[in-house]
C-alpha cells in the first residue's frame, strides 16, 4: 500500500562502498526483483549525485540513465542550498528515460526564507518540469505552524503534488506531519516503527492509526506493516547490541 518505497541513493550507497563492501547497483537490482507493485525511489544530490564535490554534467547524466535502467522509479533531486543550478541536469535526464522527477526545496529558516520566497522556489521548480515537489525537512526544526502555512501557500500556487520529509529528531515530526496533511499535502515519509523516531522519520503504523482517527484513508494494510516490523525488530536490538547502531540517534535532540 506504500505510494513508493526509498531504497537508494543519499547515504545508502556511500554506506554499501564505504562499510558494508556491497555493490549498491546490486543491492539496487534486487531490491526490484522484488518489488512487483510498489515503486521504488532515491535520493540524488543533483550536480553531487551521492558524492561531497560536483561531478560533471555527462557523469552525472550517465549516472541517472543508470539508476533508471537498473530499475529506479521516483527521483528525488536536491541541492542543499537551493540552487536550482544545480539540479538542472539531472531532471532533465530523469524526464529523458522517462521517469518520475521530484524536486527539492530544503527547507531552512533565515531572515530572507519566508513564506514567498518559498512559493517562489516552488513555482520555479514547476517551472523547470518537475512531477512533484518535496519540502526537505532534514534537521526536523518545521513546527506544525509552518507547515500548515507553507504547505496551504503551495497548494494555492502550484498544481503538482506536495510531499513533506522531515526526521523526528527534534520531535516535532507526527504534529508537524498532521497539520502538514490537513493543509492538503499529498504525501508523508515515515519509517517501520522499529527504525522510526530520532534521526529517523515519524513511525508509519503511528502516522497511519492518527490519521485514519482524524479522517484521512490510506492503502496501507496494518497487518502487513506488522510482518514488515516484526522481520526488523529483532535486527535492530541485534545492531545495538553489537555496536552498529548508537541508541542516542533513536531519541530527541
Amino acid at each position: 500500500g506504500y505510494h513508493c518505497v526509498e531504497c537508494w541513493g543519499g547515504a545508502t550507497f556511500d554506506a554499501a562502498v564505504r562499510y558494508l563492501a556491497e555493490d549498491p547497483w546490486e543491492r539496487l537490482r534486487k531490491i526490484k526483483s522484488k518489488f512487483k507493485k510498489t515503486k521504488l525511489q532515491m535520493l540524488l544530490r543533483g550536480q553531487n549525485i551521492l558524492g561531497y564535490k560536483h561531478y560533471p554534467d555527462d557523469v552525472v547524466r550517465l549516472f541517472v540513465a543508470k539508476a533508471a535502467e537498473y530499475g529506479m522509479d521516483i527521483f528525488r533531486v536536491f541541492d542543499a542550498l537551493n540552487d536550482f543550478r544545480n539540479i538542472e541536469i539531472a531532471l532533465d535526464e530523469v524526464k529523458k528515460r522517462g521517469k518520475h522527477a521530484q524536486g527539492c526545496i530544503c527547507y531552512t529558516t533565515s531572515p530572507i526564507h519566508d513564506i514567498p520566497k518559498y512559493v517562489e522556489m516552488g513555482s520555479q521548480l514547476e517551472s523547470m518540469g518537475v512531477d512533484s515537489i518535496c519540502i526537505k525537512d532534514m534537521a526536523g526544526i518545521m513546527g506544525p505552524g509552518e507547515a500548515f502555512e507553507l504547505v496551504s501557500a503551495l497548494k494555492q500556487n502550484v498544481k503538482v503534488p506536495i510531499i513533506i520529509h522531515t526526521h523526528a529528531t527534534t520531535g516535532l515530526g507526527p504534529i508537524t506531519y498532521t497539520k502538514a496533511v490537513e493543509a492538503g499535502c499529498d504525501c508523508i515519509d515515515t519509517s517501520i516503527s522499529s527504525f522510526s523516531n530520532g534521526t529517523s522519520q515519524p513511525p508509519t503504523e503511528t502516522m497511519r492509526y492518527a490519521l485514519a482517527q482524524l479522517g484521512y484513508e490510506s492503502d496501507l494494510n496494518p497487518a502487513q506493516l506488522k510482518v514488515v516490523n516484526d522481520f526488523f525488530k529483532p535486527l535492530r536490538n541485534k545492531y545495538i547490541e553489537s555496536g552498529l547502531m548508537d541508541p542516542f540517534v533513536m531519541g530527541v535532540e
